[in-house]
């Protein structure tokens, strides 16, 4: 049953990093290459309907690792503490910087907004990243200092970062040269994802310009995702292991390398829609291929006193993860359907569909 609700896990957050991620590559396309007023309101309108409720599955999986794993969630969120609430934030100026923009007519005052909007995008996509960077990594659990726990085993506390930079420091740091580079690569790809999303939901004057964007970028991203792989060495010694153990989970890797060279096509695709798929497939494949690398560990221990926080040794009690399943199967029907009605409804392009005029 711990695999099930694992499995749950994962799959909600791949669908917000699909989902929510083309808004944040949005607001970094916006934040780059939008210049003129009809690009912008291109872009707001791309995703004027859908942000606020690609959201919710951020708070449906932080309500799902609370329900069945509360000891990961007890630990998360008291170590990252801090990063937390910059996130917090900056979803809340994503938020208030689309839906203020539009309330006064003056440019200064949507210049602000403007700004609010893509620096939270930019600096959300590359916290996200240096979020997973810190999970493959692992943190100092139980706050081990000359070889003793300060803390229980499974608590731990993480300043923004270290003096030395080192994913190797004892006192270890939320960002560090390892963490950083996922990060940014997290910026790149949904650079990429939003570019595809306004490409396949628009039919801006921008759109041309974007496949030339997404094309450059690729092979930014192809260079970074090969760093990323040689460099995995040094935070673990034995990265593939569970691919070699167990060759089924080479689907995912199969799955990105799919995705990341299909967007070497984006120019030639007669279907918008084909780019999307492309960074979507990326996007599952790279954060599904991570997951499998380090399972069945959910966060990992950097020291020696204490053990790796494990998918079994966090879950809750066998009787809650049973009894949570018939309640999963009805909101999974409901989210369904709404999810079905939305994308139903908000089919096609989107250049007429206003957003933020008030």
């Amino acid at each position: 049953m711990e695999l099930f609700w694992y499995i749950v896990l994962m799959t909600m957050l791949a669908g917000y990093v699909i989902l929510d991620g083309y808004d944040f590559g949005a607001g970094i396309i916006h934040l780059f290459f939008a210049k003129t007023e009809k690009d912008k309101k291109a872009i707001t309108n791309a995703i004027g309907p859908f942000w606020d409720a690609n959201e919710v599955w951020l708070i449906a999986s932080g309500g799902v690792l609370f329900f069945a794993f509360p000891t990961l969630y007890a630990s998360a969120f008291s170590g990252f503490y801090l990063p937390l609430m910059m996130i917090l934030w900056l979803l809340i100026f994503r938020a208030i910087g689309l839906e203020l923009r539009g309330q006064v007519q003056n440019t200064m005052w949507e210049a602000i907004w403007d700004k609010a909007f893509g620096i939270s995008s930019l600096l959300l996509a590359l916290f996200f990243g240096v979020a997973l960077g810190n999970v493959v990594r692992g943190v100092n659990l139980g706050h081990v200092v000359d070889g003793v726990s300060t803390h229980e085993a499974h608590y731990f506390f993480l300043p923004l970062w270290n003096p030395s930079f080192s994913p190797h420091a004892v006192e270890l740091g939320v960002i560090d040269w390892f963490t950083l580079l996922l990060g940014i690569i997290s910026v790149v790809t949904l650079a990429i994802h939003g570019a595809n999303w306004i490409i396949f939901k628009t039919n801006s004057d921008l759109n041309e310009k974007l496949k030339q964007v997404v094309f450059i970028l690729n092979f930014v991203l192809v260079g970074l995702v090969i760093i990323s792989i040689a460099i995995w060495h040094v935070i673990e010694p034995n990265p593939f292991h569970n691919f070699i153990d167990k060759p089924l989970l080479w689907i995912f890797p199969i799955i990105m390398l799919t995705g990341l060279f299909g967007l070497f096509k984006v120019k030639t695709y007669k279907k918008h829609g084909a780019g999307f798929l492309c960074s979507s497939l990326f996007l599952f494949g790279g954060l599904t291929s991570t997951v499998a690398s380090i399972f069945p560990k959910v966060l990992p221990s950097t020291n020696t006193v204490n053990p790796d926080l494990t998918l079994y040794s966090v879950a809750a009690d066998e009787y809650g993860l049973n009894v949570g399943v018939y309640w999963f199967a009805i909101a999974a029907v409901l989210v369904a359907v709404y999810m079905y009605i939305q994308y139903k409804v908000f089919s096609g392009k989107m250049d007429d569909v206003g957003y933020g005029e008030h």
